[in-house]
């Protein structure tokens, strides 16, 4: 192949890695929509050098990782329709520095969450025009859609995501703090620090894939939070923490804990005053997958 187009797809790669997530809501099925989409780049490279290359790369790129994405989407509406207990997008983990890859108010999980309520269609418009900053014509030519159609798929999108970029920041000492501390409450059974440290109305949602165990329901309220955490230690079941690990989980500092069952992956989204807002748990084994290979297999050394 060309080595100005392989170069050219690397130059966008994690571009479109970042927009097959926010479209898939999954690290390993974004890779897979970004090699496709280098797939067909490479098999168009022979003709597209013989016409004198292409005049906009990125665009072209956007354009079949986009489609790509949509495919999959619709291909997937059965298999999430009977999916068993709350469905969470897979973990997107970074290491803890000081300057996130990402912005946590577009990967927060009660963005994405947020984004799964929107049609494909919907979906794709509004992150490559509110988020990735592309104009409404070059949208409209990447879905083959008018220009009239996109902006109102746009509108009907916002309504369904205005409210659910988070609204409160805190520092990252401050997050830190708060996931450590209900880790270790949680862990010892302290259901009074548990309590203390959530807000009246928060949420704990578990996804298990019906593979681990997992809550069937989104949890809803301090009080339906504690009952559940005092329930699974009722039951002898408590959270046996063998390790844990500070990282950024869709942008805020979250834990990756070691159980005598596997790991899980522990998300929070800070609320007012200085309290959590919402726990988000993945117990799925088929979306922790990634984990140790992020780290080279030496998360617990």
């Amino acid at each position: 192949m060309d080595q100005n187009l392989t170069q050219a797809f690397e130059a966008q790669r994690p571009r479109l890695l970042r927009l097959a997530y926010r479209m898939l809501g999954s690290v390993a099925e974004a890779e897979d929509a970004v090699q496709d989409a280098w797939l067909r780049w490479s098999r168009a490279g022979p003709s597209l050098a013989e016409k004198g290359g292409v005049a906009d790369p990125a665009a072209w790129l956007v354009r079949a990782t986009t489609r790509l994405c949509i495919d999959r989407l619709r291909a997937a509406k059965v298999e999430r329709e009977a999916y068993r207990g709350p469905w969470l997008p897979e973990p997107l983990i970074e290491p803890l520095t000081e300057d996130p890859v990402e912005r946590a108010e577009d990967v927060s999980v009660a963005f994405l969450l947020a984004l799964e309520r929107l049609s494909p269609l919907e979906r794709a418009v509004f992150l490559l025009h509110d988020v990735f900053d592309e104009d409404y014509a070059s949208v409209a030519e990447t879905l083959g859609r008018s220009e009239p159609a996109v902006r109102q798929l746009a509108s009907r999108a916002r309504d369904h995501v205005r409210d659910a970029r988070p609204r409160f920041s805190v520092s990252q000492e401050e997050a830190t703090r708060l996931a450590t501390a209900f880790v270790m409450a949680a862990s010892q059974g302290d259901m009074t620090g548990l309590s203390a440290l959530l807000a009246d109305d928060a949420i704990l949602v578990t996804d298990g894939g019906g593979k681990r165990k997992a809550a069937l329901r989104v949890m809803v309220g301090r009080a339906d939070i504690v009952r559940l955490m005092e329930g699974i230690r009722w039951r002898g079941a408590a959270m046996q923490v063998e390790d844990m690990r500070t990282v950024r989980i869709n942008g805020y500092p979250g834990m990756v804990v070691k159980l005598p069952d596997g790991p899980e992956t522990i998300a929070f989204q800070p609320g007012e005053d200085g309290l959590i807002a919402a726990v988000y748990m993945v117990r799925n084994p088929e979306k922790l997958a990634h984990i140790d290979e992020l780290w080279g297999g030496e998360l617990w050394a």
